[in-house]
């Protein structure tokens, strides 16, 4: 606690604050969710060990979930042999008397995650059960149309790179880079917005076609909603490590959502050794369930799993197409080889050791990414090697900015502290709004939106952030 910022933090008793409505109401839900979860589980077993800790399982969370609604103290997270249980203990001591209502967001949050993540912890059946891995294949399927139009210009893209390492109709140096660097913004604002892109943008590798894709109406539209948009800053980086010839070029990607979000980061890191902006890739998932959708390491392998076999995955009835009867249509040869071709692309990139996945407890610890250099001093030597370190989603941004209550103005160097200038990282955050905390606006720009419809006027809240329809792309130069 000691190595956040003076700035005070977000808390779960302002009424004005996310945290305020994700205690009372979010919360609850994610709880309610988990328990129907286990129940399912359990009814789909007859392993009488396995019903009988499920049933454990579910007395716990109703538990927990009792804690919650009636505001109860935060308890000590019971010993289940993990080496952050300490810390997280000791940060519940230096809050008391600490109420689920009345005590700092993010702190509470992950506290959350973790409490959920040891009572399966303590069991001997249920130790690596994900209580959220239906839901997220559930997305993904259900992302199928996106999936496949990606899929199809993914390959498209990735053919023409690899064979020609250019971009036809480029006539000059000049042009190929802007084309370049066109294409790269378009390929972070896919990972930026996920499936609400226009995936009809990326037709082919043209200069013709990407400089109408500069001035596409779907692009301006998105883009006008990114209210910081430091992609060119990020380009420009690693364009200078490519024509350096430097010969280790690596970017590391801290994962956020699974399924969709994660397949679209993967067409990002795929793009980005095609193109030679990077020789290899470093994905950071999660190590236990958390925040619902994040990323853990069996998310990787069922995404992979899925593009193996797409006719297979996409034919099988989910839990909902079961009672309601429906079925969905099956792929087109077409449609398969284009998924099949991710598979074998990122497969291959993986076997070769240029996608590299490298889960680390500290992602999932209780406090703010200030603590890096002095609690995990050799993560953050490792992320001093890579050229760019993309942080995507808003959990990353809330734990970048320590989830504080900062001007809006505040520039983003100084938001993140250990972690700006001088830090030996290069930082790059992609960001739709989804929490109070945002900053490195405009002067007047926080209000002018919270001006307009929903933003949340003279509330004294800050709803606009709340959506997920704005953005921030940020970057800090620690290496500078």
């Amino acid at each position: 606690m000691e190595l956040e910022p003076k700035t005070p933090q977000y808390k779960t008793s302002d009424p004005n604050s996310f945290a305020h409505t994700s205690a009372r109401s979010r919360w609850p839900i994610i709880i309610t969710q988990g328990i129907d979860d286990v129940h399912r589980s359990i009814y789909a077993t007859q392993d009488e060990e396995k019903v009988k800790e499920g049933k454990w399982i579910v007395s716990e969370l109703a538990g927990l979930k009792y804690e919650l609604q009636h505001d109860r103290e935060l308890s000590p997270i019971p010993d289940d042999g993990g080496s952050d249980i300490a810390d997280y203990n000791k940060e519940l001591e230096a809050l008391k008397p600490a109420k689920w209502h009345s005590v700092p967001w993010l702190y509470s949050e992950c506290y959350l995650y973790r409490r959920i993540s040891s009572i399966f912890n303590r069991t001997q059946n249920w130790k690596s059960y994900d209580i959220f891995a239906r839901q997220k294949m559930s997305t993904f399927k259900s992302s199928r149309p996106a999936v496949i139009e990606l899929a199809s210009r993914y390959r498209d893209i990735v053919t023409e790179l690899e064979s020609k390492h250019t971009i036809k109709g480029a006539k000059t140096a000049e042009e190929l880079e802007e084309a370049e660097k066109v294409l790269f913004m378009e390929m972070c604002e896919i990972c930026l917005w996920g499936n609400a892109t226009d995936l009809s943008l990326l037709t082919n590798l043209t200069y013709e076609d990407i400089q109408k894709l500069q001035g596409s109406e779907a692009r301006k539209k998105s883009e006008k909603n990114i209210l910081v948009n430091d992609l060119d800053k990020a380009f420009k980086i690693l364009s200078a490590a490519q024509k350096q010839g430097k010969k280790e070029r690596r970017v590391d990607i801290v994962l956020d959502n699974a399924g969709f979000e994660l397949f679209v980061d993967l067409i990002l890191a795929g793009y980005l050794l095609a193109s030679g902006l990077a020789t290899n890739i470093v994905i950071h998932p999660k190590s236990i369930p958390w925040f619902v959708s994040d990323v853990l390491p069996q998310d990787f392998a069922a995404l992979i799993q899925a593009l193996a076999d797409p006719q297979g995955f996409y034919s099988a009835l989910s839990d909902d197409s079961e009672e309601s009867g429906t079925k969905t249509p099956p792929l087109s040869e077409a449609e398969v080889d284009a998924l099949k071709y991710l598979f074998q692309h990122w497969s291959t990139c993986h076997a070769e050791g240029q996608l590299v996945m490298r889960p680390n407890t500290f992602w999932t610890a209780g406090g703010s990414f200030w603590r890096l250099p002095k609690t995990e001093p050799s993560l953050a030597e490792d992320l001093k090697e890579s050229e760019l370190v993309i942080f995507k989603g808003d959990l990353n941004y809330r734990k970048l900015t320590a989830d504080a209550e900062w001007p809006a103005t505040t520039p983003f160097t100084e938001a993140i502290g250990p972690l700006g200038p001088g830090s030996g990282i290069r930082v790059l955050a992609l960001r739709t709004c989804k929490a109070d905390v945002v900053v490195g606006l405009a002067e007047g720009e926080d209000e002018r939106i919270k001006a307009t419809e929903g933003g949340g006027g003279d509330s004294g809240s800050r709803k606009w952030a709340w959506s997920g329809k704005w953005a921030v792309v940020q970057f800090s130069d620690g290496k500078a």
